[in-house]
């Protein structure tokens, strides 16, 4: 599939490397395409596309936000008609309270129903929000693939998104709707706060596990 990732930071140059391995074709769209920091991402991601956001985006089968919380309203503007495509939210709404961070948004709202609205008739889930940049690289080497749940609106886009989650070797589970975003952003808090507060190592991962022998 053609991918446009908005946004080449860690990120974005994480999703890109693992995507391409994955055999997927990669568009970069970024704010300055010029910027020699771009070309080691894209020749780490099988040497993908950098340009535009509008460029990046044209002719690709989905879209993934992959920028800070407050570039999200400019890059979902620069993408135009967003109706009838396929976004990936991969974004948390983060802001630095009492010098640590914290989520912005919560309980009856989240970042994944505000790019929601953002983004006007597209098909927006929440994903690859929920552990850091580390394990989007590399999802191999546990001993059982760590959980990445996908929310958002049924039908074929969702599994289109749940197929790609998997292509970078995560266990993908359906999480519902999108108003599921209210728990899988604060999830992605506690990942935070055990990387960053309570020495947990950054390439770790939660998994849902079953027993062994366990029916369904």
């Amino acid at each position: 599939m053609k991918i446009a990732i908005l946004g080449a930071g860690n990120v974005g140059g994480a999703l890109g490397a693992a995507w391409a391995r994955a055999g997927h074709m990669i568009a970069y769209g970024v704010s300055e395409p010029g910027k020699p920091a771009h070309a080691a991402v894209a020749a780490a991601a099988g040497g993908a596309r950098v340009g535009t956001v509008a460029d990046a985006v044209r002719d690709a089968d989905a879209i993934v936000l992959a920028v800070p919380w407050g570039a999200v309203p400019a890059a979902i503007a620069a993408c135009g008609d967003l109706a009838g495509r396929i976004v990936l939210d991969a974004t948390n709404p983060l802001t630095f309270e009492n010098g640590a961070l914290s989520l912005s948004l919560g309980f009856d709202t989240s970042g994944g129903e505000q790019v929601t609205a953002l983004s006007k008739g597209a098909h927006v889930f929440k994903t690859l929000n929920q552990v850091g940049y580390e394990v989007m690289a590399d999802a191999s080497g546990f001993p059982t693939p760590p959980t990445m749940f996908v929310a958002g609106p049924d039908g074929a886009a969702k599994q289109t998104v749940l197929r790609l989650v998997a292509d970078l070797g995560f266990a993908a589970l359906d999480a519902g709707p999108i108003a599921i975003s209210r728990l899988l952003e604060p999830h992605a808090m506690l990942w935070i706060h055990m990387a960053m507060a309570k020495g947990a190592p950054r390439d770790g991962a939660f998994a849902l596990m079953r027993k062994t022998g366990a029916a369904g």
